[in-house]
């Protein structure tokens, strides 16, 4: 014959976390502030919102704020009038991961390629860790082989043989 469980195994406990919605809002608030700033170069607007041992992972580790300028440089020299626009965006906790496209006309050069005049649209996505009401940490991939493909620096593709 079994014996009876007692009331503490019975007891439902959660498996996952709770997620703070206040803090996951505040966080994506955050996150947004960067990409307003950001494509502007921005510098008081980006001190006001990373922590001071801020590091992106895209490629290399660029830290702080003059990183993130560093890193954004070469995009916005290319696509002076550079938009963003945020497709989708999903908040857990001290994380927010947003997918996103930039917008711009390919006015100055870029990775070598001569301005082109024309207009691009490349998807990206970022993992931001926030801490303490500040940006700490993002992971970012680009699709720079789309932005390539959009200037006509890469062959076009072979048509399939018969």
């Amino acid at each position: 014959m079994l014996a009876a469980a007692s009331p503490e195994i019975l007891r439902a406990t959660p498996t996952e976390p709770r997620c703070d919605v206040t803090s996951s809002e505040q966080n994506t608030a955050i996150v947004n502030r960067c990409f307003e700033y950001a494509p502007r170069g921005d510098r008081a607007g980006l001190e006001s919102i990373l922590s001071p041992d801020f590091v992106i992972h895209a490629g290399e580790d660029h830290h702080g704020v003059d990183g993130l300028l560093e890193m954004v440089a070469p995009f916005l020299a290319a696509l002076p009038d550079m938009t963003v626009s945020i497709d989708q965006q999903v908040a857990n906790g001290d994380y927010v991961t947003s997918r996103f496209r930039l917008h711009g006309t390919h006015q100055g050069a870029v990775f070598g390629i001569a301005p082109t005049g024309r207009r691009v649209e490349v998807a990206a996505m970022t993992l931001s860790r926030c801490e303490n009401g500040r940006l700490a940490e993002e992971w970012e991939l680009v699709d720079v082989a789309g932005l390539l493909g959009q200037i006509g620096a890469l062959p076009e593709p072979a048509a399939p043989s018969s």
